[in-house]
């Protein structure tokens, strides 16, 4: 392989100097708190809800445990039960509103949307930063409802349990409802960012598909989420007023709930995993070192999956009495959505086929995820199907398959794609070996955990339930080892994140050989991303790529794309800005 030389008395552009990344350019607290920066925000994103999932999944493993002994053996006493569904219910109200649907998109999403378009920053800054705030200031009314009363209903919030429960359900809605606030601002500001600062030469066929999946995401978000928002509303004035909209205790009907919720909740689904598909477009094209397959296919399918996402929720309420009619109508479009799915899922395949693959830690997250999302999504198949879901409904079954969608989908995506890109975020280079014994142990720990669920639920064992009976004892077991074994593993994970923190190498520009624009600038990225406006082409064209041995790093081997001496600006190429 030929390596890339300098021009003399040009800076090497794989590392930054001391003082000119986004880390580095200013300090102090408040240089934080009121940052405009899209960067800077992402990694207090990134921060924040890693930490909600440290709770999460904190007490995920309190519920693990109770479930060790048929009769419970972590919660003891006459509230024993109460404790439990307190438990499980903040485990799934954190995990859903806290960390997986805004997990990618507001950490990964904030920090990257801008590089990948050779922009300067997101559309509205200012914006960007009051969603941040927005989603810390919701996540305290969820801790204030962990350290008062508590909360019973299940993350869902059904009524009439609460309607009628005597805990921290309004703190907590209103948390649901200020998060959505979030939500939708981060929406917006990607859609016209998408929309309006995509450099020329970028045309739509020429974007990562990790931007269609994250415009997508947006429309959901925007669209969707003002559903929620209004049901919790309502779902407060039912409580303080008593006016008789879903307790049948004052004429009103539960089931409207339900229609409102998942509603909202189903493209909340694909608000969790949309994102996740574009992290894996990206892990398998470059960690393949190959050119996506399928291209159009890909980001068409993401904008099928957003549009179909609004018209299947239906099949959550198989047994809340429909029509016949109904049901199959709903049965059937949750078949059609599998489609695009299952488009994706194959054209990530087809692109590995003779590709010159890299075991890196992300490709492993990447290969574990499309065997993990295969089996959430075809498990799908029998809760989309009446006849079987009658049978499979509030069973360990539902849980299995939405864990497997969503740990397995969105977790394992968003892990790889902070391995993938962590050496761009933080300029450090972490231990790969350790990295990928990590991501072993995750995927072991997790199969361990849930695929004796399906077991479970497929011989009658409800969930939610906090004893049960003794025939199911040694399945729990097995789920309750497995889980413990995944803890292990996503603690491994973090301490080598950190230990890179301090004793990882530095990062050069490409650690990994991508073509999208992020790579093309320094790590960690200086303060307004680039130093001149990046060359546009094609995100998956690897050819012009090559492996530097001496400097451990890819380097092009196209003229145009070196490094030129500032002295000589009539050498510069054509850049996205289309001026010399």
């Amino acid at each position: 392989m030929s390596n890339a030389t300098l021009p003399a008395g040009a800076r090497d552009p794989g590392y930054p100097t001391e003082r000119e990344n986004y880390l580095t350019n200013s300090s102090g607290i408040l240089s934080w708190m009121f940052t405009l920066d899209h960067k800077r925000i992402g990694l207090m994103y990134l921060i924040g809800v890693m930490s909600a999932f440290a709770v999460g999944g904190l007490l995920a493993l309190a519920i693990r445990l109770h479930l060790l002994d048929p009769n419970g053996w972590m919660f003891s006493g006459a509230e024993a039960n109460n404790i439990y569904n307190q438990v499980f219910t903040l485990h799934g109200a954190i995990m859903v509103f806290l960390f997986i649907i805004p997990s990618i998109p507001a950490a990964l999403g904030n920090f990257l949307v801008p590089v990948m378009l050779g922009a300067k920053d997101v559309g509205f800054p200012r914006l960007n930063l009051s969603s941040f705030y927005l989603w810390v200031f919701g996540a305290l009314f969820f801790v204030t409802a962990l350290f008062s009363s508590g909360l019973d209903t299940g993350w869902t919030f059904y009524t009439p349990y609460s309607t009628t429960t005597d805990t921290s359900v309004i703190l907590a809605t209103l948390g649901a409802f200020i998060l959505g606030f979030s939500s939708i601002f981060t929406g917006l500001n990607f859609i016209v960012t998408i929309n309006t600062m995509r450099p020329p030469g970028m045309t739509w066929f020429k974007m990562p598909l990790f931007l269609w999946a994250t415009y997508a995401t947006s429309i959901i978000q925007v669209l969707a989420t003002p559903v929620l928002g209004i049901t919790l509303l309502l779902l407060i004035a039912e409580r303080t007023m008593h006016i008789g909209i879903f307790d049948p205790e004052f004429n009103g009907d539960p089931v409207t709930y339900q229609h409102f919720f998942w509603f909202y909740s189903h493209p909340a689904v694909y608000i969790m995993i949309l994102p996740a598909f574009g992290i894996i477009s990206e892990l398998i094209s470059v960690h393949s070192h190959k050119h996506i397959f399928g291209y159009r296919f890909i980001a068409y399918s993401s904008i099928a999956i957003a549009l179909l996402g609004f018209l299947v929720w239906g099949h959550h309420m198989f047994t809340a009495g429909m029509s016949s009619l109904t049901t199959i109508v709903f049965s059937a479009l949750t078949f059609t959505v599998s489609v695009p799915s299952a488009i994706k899922v194959f054209n990530w395949l087809a692109t590995m086929y003779k590709g010159s693959i890299s075991l890196t830690t992300p490709m492993c997250y990447a290969i574990s995820f499309i065997f993990l999302f295969t089996i959430g999504g075809l498990t799908g198949l029998f809760l989309g199907t009446l006849a079987t879901d009658l049978h499979l409904h509030d069973t360990y079954f539902v849980v299995a398959h939405f864990h497997y969608v969503m740990v397995g989908g969105t977790l394992i995506a968003f892990l790889g794609g902070v391995f993938h890109w962590w050496p761009k975020m933080v300029g450090k280079l972490y231990n790969e070996t350790h990295g990928r014994i990590a991501a072993l142990l995750v995927f072991l720990g997790f199969n361990g955990t849930f695929l004796p669920q399906f077991v479970l639920g497929s011989r009658g064992m409800p969930r939610r339930y906090a004893t049960y009976d003794p025939e199911f004892a040694f399945l729990h077991q097995l789920s309750t080892f497995g889980a413990l074994l995944l803890g292990v593993g996503l603690l491994y994970a973090f301490v080598v994140l950190m230990v890179s923190l301090v004793k990882g190498r530095r990062a050069p520009a490409n650690p990994w050989g991508g073509v999208t624009l992020e790579w093309q600038c320094t790590s960690p990225p200086p303060y307004y991303n680039f130093e001149r406006p990046p060359v546009v082409g094609d995100p998956y064209d690897f050819h012009n790529l090559e492996w530097d041995a001496e400097n451990e790093r890819y380097v092009t081997t196209e003229p145009e794309r070196k490094l030129v001496p500032e002295s000589t600006p009539e050498e510069v190429p054509v850049h996205a800005g289309g001026q010399k």
